[in-house]
């Protein structure tokens, strides 16, 4: 395709033009998505794209073509996070270790497409509502994790095309939409500097994030991620792409936030999993970049793949701001316009699989919850929704105390009921990121203090944003000093709550007390993520909510008050004080934040972004190109699946007489499938814990010791609210071992089938393995043993984890289940049609006997591609990676 290589006027680069393909014959790009133009521009440039993806790209009309093609995608960088990015690191690690075993160079175990890592999962919020929470909480961290540290330190002094971001500088998403992410790239493409949209994968669900700035990415799995830095590209399917156009513009009184839990709740009703979504509409115009990645956050929450913003002046406005440099802005509008990739106000739609309208003035106050975040309910319904979800104990609705949190410790006779709220946390980069709602908070938190409201002492508060940047604003605004008066210090920058590291309640005694009296207590979070289980494991209600509403909850203490008639709480003399009193105007917040936020406060944050504090530049690590194992870490432990690796991989194979490990319903989250919070000394990883001399409070989480393949196996399918229908009616990591009918734990049962060499499999239900986007949750149950999985649907990267790892993911025909096929999971199954040539989409026959009965029905083999059959050929992924480096002379 060089004869659509062109010179981009006005600069010294080349580009790969896509208005040119209409003078080649090929089509006319001018109404494609944005989505599509970007993914055509990939193809272009690359050698070895098929003739047929271009034209099915260029003529793309947004039903499906009669010839079929993938989309091979090569993203030009990848982004990790240390939860994700350690496991990573250590597959890396350990394919170096099998390279140098074979007498070959390890150094050719190397990222070949630059990758980022922010180390932003670890902290936790152990101490809060004091000056002193951020440094005891960074102190904590390193203390827990140096061996973790230890693992990067050496991966950033031995890997090319990889950079680190230490503890402390903020949360990977808020990094990448605030500093590393460009818009358009240069690269050198056949000696020659060519200009090129900036796109990325990213081991994190959330990636979409950096859609708002017209960034094409989204999330994968860890192991699919690894794939791509070693130069693998992923295969996409024909790209169905779903237009939101947006009309008029948010009312006075709401927020982004609400926005996009509406929107949550609209396209997960209407269904866009495995699509593009891409906005549209002169709507946009009303919405800053900050607003539009709060959209493009929640993208896994509605289940699209990416969630699509194009480049238009506000994008430009955004680059200015955040202290990128002139020359790139001016680069970018150069190059979008040229391509057609600029979006103007008034310009003609662009054809899509399907449009939908979203009237932005219709947008009203709302909030998530208790267990979803499509669950959305307006501010007036919060209390209604909490009592159907969690029905009275005819427990006498107690006053809320008004006792300040602030300093004092909570008192020891507080009472509580059900709905008190005792998380009010202002944490995710899904918010954090956005000045308007950070502000907003911080002023509603100023008009509360200066009328004598306190918050309740039974609420724990935090302040956990996504970037450095944020605190200095807050500070020039004169509004941090009003969130510390309320309880909202600094804990950490990083995801803290979010992700489940919300550390112990606010005091042992209101833990004891919620236990003992089974109350249903809950937390409100600025967050993206509620499932059950995920911020703590004694909260069973949380509510996802804006910044603001955060702070009202935190003041009301509790979600059974109807915030949009009922009094916050009183003033000394006794005058009701309501939400309306202390919500402040949009013109004043945009005021401030046109005033306090300035370029230079991300210049000076984003100077340093690299470095790290005294602690990381004691941090040592191991010296040399292979990683110098240590055999007593319970941190980090290379993992067996490159141990015994043959040079050709083996024939797959039937799965003949296979017990099921567990059986599960509808909605199963990563959270469930390997939990990332803390790690209870009863569990089976706590076992192995205490038996390697590590004390209880040194357990640190099931995300931090996700480097140690003995913490995985223990900690897949762990979560305490787990429903497994094989456990007789108990909650958590139980399981029933088959024939004999004995209950144990499902670590235990996995390790007695392999003794008795019997393979395994998992059934499901719809929507299986939603959430984040954990490799772990396909990592565990390959080293448990499980072979296939058999459900009604899946979300995207977890099927695509699964078959990275080996394990065949299986479809029920529409309109059959488990509960349509009778099947209890004691029976013993076998599945054919695997051994004599498995091709995408093929249907398999299985036979499932339980001592007489035998049922036969066919399943959907949800290989979706030629390149996915080769990685459960060789056993993975990155077995196939790793056999392709070895035989290299």
């Amino acid at each position: 395709m060089l004869a659509l290589r062109a010179h981009l006027p006005g600069t010294d680069l080349e580009y790969y033009s896509l208005p040119a393909l209409q003078d080649q014959g090929l089509g006319d790009p001018g109404r494609l998505p944005m989505t599509v133009k970007i993914l055509l521009e990939m193809q272009l440039r690359d050698e070895h794209a098929a003739p047929e993806t271009i034209r099915g790209l260029a003529q793309w009309t947004g039903e499906p073509p009669s010839e079929k093609f993938e989309v091979p995608f090569r993203p030009a960088r990848v982004l990790l996070h240390d939860y994700t990015g350690i496991p990573a690191v250590v597959d890396l690690a350990a394919m170096r270790a099998a390279m140098a075993r074979a007498g070959k160079d390890p150094r050719r175990v190397n990222p070949f497409v630059p990758a980022h890592l922010v180390i932003d999962h670890s902290v936790q919020v152990s101490q809060s509502g004091s000056q002193r929470a951020y440094q005891a909480n960074s102190e904590r961290e390193y203390e827990q994790n140096s061996e973790r540290f230890a693992l990067l330190r050496w991966a950033q002094q031995n890997f090319d095309n990889f950079a680190l971001v230490p503890p402390g500088m903020g949360i990977c998403h808020q990094i990448n939409l605030e500093h590393l992410s460009r818009c358009v790239q240069v690269q050198s493409i056949g000696g020659r500097q060519v200009v090129i949209p900036d796109t990325l994968v990213g081991t994190d669900s959330h990636t979409p994030m950096v859609n708002g700035l017209g960034v094409l990415g989204w999330g994968v799995g860890g192991i699919e991620a690894e794939a791509c830095m070693l130069g693998q590209p992923m295969y996409l399917p024909f790209p169905v792409v779903i237009g939101v156009r947006f009309s008029n513009a948010l009312p006075p009184g709401t927020t982004a936030t609400d926005l996009v839990l509406t929107l949550t709740q609209l396209l997960r009703k209407h269904g866009v999993v495995n699509t593009f979504v891409e906005f549209c509409g002169d709507g946009l115009s009303s919405l800053s970049v900050a607003d539009r990645a709060t959209l493009a956050n929640m993208c896994p929450e509605y289940g699209a793949t990416a969630a699509f913003f194009p480049v238009d002046a506000q994008t430009l406005r955004y680059l200015e701001t955040s202290n990128r440099e002139i020359e790139l802005i001016q680069l970018v509008e150069r190059y979008c316009k040229e391509q057609g990739l600029f979006r103007v106000d008034g310009a003609p739609l662009p054809i899509f699989s399907e449009l939908l309208e979203l009237d932005l003035a219709t947008i009203e106050p709302s909030l998530a919850g208790p267990k979803r975040p499509e669950g959305r309910v307006p501010l007036s319904g919060v209390r209604e929704n909490f009592s159907a979800a969690f029905p009275s104990k005819e427990q006498e609705t107690r006053p809320v105390d008004l006792v300040s949190a602030v300093p004092t410790p909570a008192h020891s006779d507080e009472q509580l009921s059900d709905g008190s709220v005792v998380i009010a946390a202002l944490t995710s980069c899904t918010n954090t990121s956005n000045p308007s709602v950070m502000i907003a908070a911080g002023l509603l938190a100023k008009r509360a203090v200066e009328v004598g409201l306190r918050v309740p002492a039974h609420v724990k508060t935090s302040l956990a944003p996504g970037s450095r940047v944020v605190t200095e604003y807050l500070r020039e605004a004169g509004l941090l000093s009003y969130l510390e008066a309320l309880g909202f210090y600094l804990v950490g920058y990083g995801c803290t709550t979010c992700i489940g590291n919300s550390g112990p309640l606010v005091s042992p005694a209101i833990e004891e007390q919620v236990q003992r009296e089974q109350l249903n207590v809950a937390a409100v979070l600025s967050g993206n993520r509620n499932f059950e289980a995920r911020i703590h494991p004694l909260v069973k209600a949380a509510y996802l909510a804006s910044p603001p509403l955060v702070v009202a909850y935190a003041l009301a203490g509790t979600v059974r008050k109807n915030l949009t008639s009922e009094p916050l709480g009183h003033t000394d003399a006794g005058q009701p004080i309501f939400l309306s009193d202390l919500w402040p105007s949009s013109e004043e917040v945009a005021h401030i934040v046109q005033t306090a936020l300035r370029k230079d406060q991300f210049a000076q944050e984003y100077g340093r972004i690299y470095q790290g504090d005294e602690q990381w530049q004691q941090v040592q690590a191991p010296a040399g190109s292979t990683y110098a194992w240590e055999p007593n870490s319970t941190y980090v432990q290379e993992p067996p699946f490159f141990a015994d690796l043959t040079p050709d991989p083996s024939p797959l194979r039937d799965i003949e007489g296979a017990r099921v490990l567990v059986a599960l319903g509808n909605a199963v989250t990563t959270d469930h499938i390997t939990p990332a919070g803390s790690i209870a000394a009863e569990s089976p990883a706590g076992h192995f814990l205490l038996e390697h001399g590590v004390r209880k409070p040194d357990f640190n989480t099931y995300g931090t010791r996700r480097g140690n393949y003995e913490i995985v196996m223990r900690s897949t399918w762990a979560n305490i609210r787990l429903r497994n229908e094989l456990a007789s009616g108990k909650e958590g990591s139980w399981t029933t071992h088959q024939p004999s009918g004995e209950l144990m734990t499902i670590f235990d049962a996995a390790m007695r089938y392999r003794k008795e060499g019997v393979p395994l499999i998992a059934l499901a239900g719809k929507e299986y393995g939603n959430g984040s986007s954990r490799d772990t949750a396909a990592k565990g149950p390959s080293l448990l043993g499980v072979k296939a999985v058999i459900a009604e649907s899946y979300e995207r990267i977890h099927r695509s984890n699964l078959v990275s790892m080996g394990i065949l993911p299986l479809q029920y025909q529409p309109g059959e289940n488990r509960q349509s096929l009778g099947l209890t999971g004691q029976e013993e199954f076998t599945i054919r049609g695997i051994a004599d040539g498995l091709v995408p989409g093929r249907l398999l026959e299985v036979e499932a006997r339980d001592g007489e009965r035998l049922q036969r029905f066919t399943v959907l083999a949800r290989v979706d591609n030629a390149a996915e059959i080769e990685y459960l050929r060789h056993g993975g992924v990155l077995h196939m990676i790793l056999r392709q480096l070895l035989a290299q002379d």
